[in-house]
């Protein structure tokens, strides 16, 4: 009589559950089977004599149908299925798509599946809480029954299918509208923050999140990066930019100049046209959001009091 249920073969376990169930049910049940397969099945059954009730009884929970054939094949196969392996093919949007309505355990899954920067940009888009919860169940991951990771892993990737092919589009919120600031006059920018600030107060906070100003510039870039966005822009235009601005911001500015440009450096004199001195400004502002894109620093990070060295 077969009594231990963990030492049988993952064959052995679909030919039980044929003959418990009956070859014509199981067939129903478990339809994507090609005629080799049915065979092996069937030779396997023919093995199996005698069968205690309790595996039995283990054997029908541990298959759920949907995860039958893939089960044996990978067992068959000299190369492992990779049930995750439908990832690879998603953009870091599908994939925040996919798991956004999926429990902490599902997305932990998911994440232990991805590469560091999928993995990353995935993370990075949950809140503080669901962050907590999804990186402490990556920790207790080894509880989660391979049954019940391919089971998930199916699941989603029928879900993955229904997923837009193209998404990535802009969902507006924050750093949209900074960067619709960032294209207006200084002016018309700091009257439509006041009056941000006063209407809604917390998109106010996101959008200062994402928004780079010429003059907070000078509040939040330590003397490092200020004197490499100032290298990065043209010396002209740094001139032009600072016209008007208090003497200490122009000092400030020389003094991270290297020498040389220092001695080029020639503050503009007398009346300029506004848009030309706006249009030197908007230049500095677009180094400096380059820079963020290259990875330099985080406005973040200079938001909340850090330094880059």
């Amino acid at each position: 009589m077969i009594s231990d249920y963990n030492r049988l073969s993952g064959l052995q376990k679909v030919a039980i559950l044929f003959s418990v169930l009956g070859e014509s049910l199981a067939l129903n049940l478990v339809n994507d089977l090609d005629k080799t397969e049915i065979r092996k099945i069937r030779a396997a059954m023919r093995g199996i004599n005698d069968v205690s009730f309790s595996v039995k009884k283990q054997v029908m929970e541990e298959f759920y149908f949907s995860f039958v054939s893939e089960k044996f094949i990978q067992e068959e196969n000299d190369e492992p299925k990779k049930p995750f392996e439908f990832l690879k093919e998603l953009t870091d949007e599908q994939l925040i798509a996919l798991v956004a309505s999926e429990d902490a355990r599902v997305t932990a899954i998911t994440l232990a599946q991805l590469e560091g920067e999928k993995r990353t940009a995935v993370l990075n888009r949950l809140d503080e809480a669901e962050k907590r919860e999804v990186l402490l169940s990556i920790g207790n991951l080894n509880d989660v029954p391979l049954e019940a990771v391919v089971q998930i892993a199916n699941k989603l990737n029928k879900k993955s299918k229904q997923l837009p092919k193209t998404v990535d589009f802009s969902r507006g919120g924050g750093k949209d509208l900074a960067d619709l600031l960032g294209e207006m006059p200084a002016e018309d920018e700091a009257i439509f923050m006041e009056n941000l600030e006063q209407e809604d107060p917390e998109l106010a906070e996101q959008v200062k999140k994402y928004r780079i100003t010429f003059d907070s510039i000078f509040e939040i870039f330590p003397d490092n990066l200020l004197r490499d966005l100032m290298n990065a822009v043209d010396l002209d235009a740094v001139s032009m930019a600072l016209k008007g601005m208090d003497s200490s911001i122009s000092d400030k500015v020389l003094g991270v100049l290297p020498k040389k440009k220092q001695a080029m450096f020639e503050p503009v004199e007398g009346a300029v046209p506004k848009r030309d001195v706006d249009n030197a400004r908007k230049s500095v502002v677009s180094a400096a959001k380059q820079m963020e894109k290259d990875g330099a620093f985080k406005l973040e990070d200079l938001l909340g009091g850090d330094t880059v060295e």
